[in-house]
C-alpha cells in the first residue's frame, strides 16, 4: 500500500464466454438483431526486436491473453456501422462508396479501413457491415490495441464474405496486409507489420520469431519458438505506465524515414542487409564502426546503431532462452532498453523510471516494449515476484506524481480466431 493508498491495478483478461456475451449484447442493443458471429484477436507484447520490423529485421512477439472481440454481420450495401464499449457507445457510420485514404477520423478508421483495404486489393465483394467491439486490451499501452481491432475485423470479414484466407498461415498474411493498410493508410499510424503478424500468427506457449525481409514468403518469415516461462521458474511482468502513447504524431514516421535514408546512403535495400553484412564480417565491431562512419549525420548514426544491434539481440535472446540462460536473456532485455533510450530516443521518463525500479528490485532484465513515446515495459522476473515489483513501480510513480500504472498477467496466447 502506498502513502496515497494506491495499490497497483492488475488487468485480468476477460473470459471468452463473458466477452462473447458482452459483444453480442452490445450488437443487439445497437442494431436490434443478432450478429452473424463473434471473433477475437489478441494484443501483443514484443519480447525483443524493437523498430526492426520496418527495417526488414527480426522481432520476437507473443500474443497476449487480453483480446478484442467483434460481433459482426455483413450488409448488402456499403455502409459500415460501428459501436464500441471503449467509448460512449454511440454508433459511428462510414460509407465505403468513394472512400479514400485518410477519409475516416477517429477509431472508426481502423475497422472501416480493413474493408476499404480489401476492396482496394480487388475484393469488390466485400460490402459494408455492422460491428460491435468489446475489448480488454489496454488502449495506449503500446500493446497493440489497434492491431487487435483491425485483425479481429479482418478475420470476421474473411468469414462472412467467404474470402478463404483465415484457415491457413499463408492466407492470414493476406489479411495482415489489409490490417496494415488500414492502420497506415486510413488511420495514418505508421506500422511495420509486427503487431498484425503477432495478432494473426502467434500460438499459445510460443514466441513468434518474425523475419521481416520482404522477399520471404509466409512460411519462411515466421518460426514458432518455445516460450515456457514456468519451466525456468520465471514470469513475464508487463506494466502499462499509462504515459500517453501516440504513433501518429510524426515521431515514428520520422525515425522510419531516417532509416530508409540511411539505407539509401549505404546502397542497400534496407538495414537488415547492413546487419547481415556486419554479422558475416571477420570483425563485426570494426564493420559496425566503418558503417557508422559512412553516415553523415550523428542522429542517423545512432538510429542505425540501434537497428543493427537490436537485430543481433533478437537471435541472441532466442538462443539464450532456449538454453535456459536467464541471466543472458535478462542482459539482452537491458541492452535493448538502453539502446532504445540512448540511440533511438523513444523512451519517456515513465518508461525509464519503471525500468530502473524493476532493475533495482532484482529482475533479470527490463525494457520498454512497443513503439515508445509512452506505453509499457516488460520485465523477466522470478515466478511469484511480479506483483511485488509492479507495486514498487506504482509506489515510485506516486512519489513522482506520475499517473498510476497498471500491470498485466501475461502468458503466450493464441492468435485471432472465431469465438461463436
Amino acid at each position: 500500500m502506498t502513502s496515497d493508498n494506491r495499490t497497483v491495478q492488475y488487468l485480468e483478461p476477460m473470459e471468452s464466454k463473458e466477452a462473447v456475451g458482452r459483444a453480442a449484447e452490445l450488437f443487439v442493443d445497437t442494431f436490434r438483431t443478432a450478429p452473424a458471429g463473434v471473433w477475437s484477436a489478441p494484443g501483443r507484447v514484443n519480447l525483443i526486436g524493437e523498430h526492426t520490423d520496418y527495417n526488414a529485421g527480426l522481432c520476437l512477439p507473443i500474443a497476449l491473453p487480453h483480446r478484442t472481440y467483434i460481433a459482426l454481420s455483413p450488409r448488402k450495401d456499403r455502409l459500415v456501422r460501428l459501436v464500441s464499449d471503449m467509448g460512449n457507445r454511440e454508433m459511428t457510420t462510414v460509407d465505403l462508396e468513394g472512400l479514400e485514404a485518410l477519409g475516416v477520423e477517429g477509431w472508426a478508421a481502423y475497422p472501416a479501413g480493413v474493408a476499404w483495404a480489401l476492396r482496394e486489393d480487388g475484393f469488390a465483394g466485400v460490402q459494408g457491415f455492422d460491428a460491435a467491439f468489446v475489448s480488454c486490451v489496454p488502449v495506449g499501452g503500446g500493446l497493440s490495441s489497434s492491431a487487435a481491432m483491425t485483425c479481429s475485423t479482418a478475420l470476421a470479414l474473411d468469414d462472412v464474405y467467404d474470402l478463404g484466407f483465415g484457415g491457413t498461415d499463408a492466407g492470414r498474411v493476406k489479411l495482415i496486409d489489409a490490417a496494415k493498410r488500414a492502420e497506415n493508410e486510413m488511420a495514418g499510424a505508421s506500422t511495420g507489420g509486427l503487431d498484425q503478424n503477432a495478432s494473426m500468427r502467434c500460438k499459445a506457449n510460443r514466441a513468434l520469431l518474425l523475419d521481416c525481409r520482404p522477399e520471404l514468403d509466409a512460411v519462411q518469415s515466421a518460426q514458432q519458438e518455445p516460450f515456457n516461462l514456468g519451466a525456468l521458474g520465471l514470469e513475464l511482468l508487463v506494466v502499462d505506465t499509462q504515459a500517453t502513447h501516440q504513433l501518429n504524431d510524426g515521431q515514428y514516421a520520422q525515425r522510419r524515414s531516417t532509416c530508409e535514408e540511411a539505407a539509401r546512403i549505404l546502397h542497400v535495400d534496407n538495414l537488415r542487409v547492413t546487419a547481415d553484412q556486419i554479422a558475416a564480417s571477420a570483425d563485426p565491431f570494426q564493420a559496425l564502426k566503418e558503417t557508422l562512419d559512412a553516415l553523415p549525420d550523428p542522429t542517423m548514426k545512432k538510429r542505425v546503431r540501434h537497428v543493427v544491434t537490436e537485430i543481433f539481440r533478437v537471435r541472441s535472446f532466442v538462443r539464450a532462452f532456449a538454453s535456459g540462460d536467464t541471466v543472458e536473456a535478462g542482459r539482452l532485455f537491458n541492452a535493448s532498453h538502453d539502446s532504445l533510450a540512448a540511440d533511438y530516443e523513444v523512451t519517456v521518463p515513465e518508461l525509464d523510471v519503471a525500468v530502473d525500479v524493476a532493475r533495482h528490485h532484482g529482475v533479470y532484465g527490463a525494457r520498454m516494449t512497443g513503439g515508445g513515446f509512452g506505453g509499457s515495459i516488460i520485465a523477466l522476473v522470478e515466478q511469484g515476484s511480479g506483483r511485488t515489483i509492479a507495486q514498487a513501480i506504482a509506489d515510485e510513480f506516486a512519489h513522482r506524481g506520475f499517473a498510476a500504472p497498471r500491470a498485466l498477467p501475461v502468458a503466450a496466447s493464441d492468435s485471432a480466431r472465431r469465438e461463436a
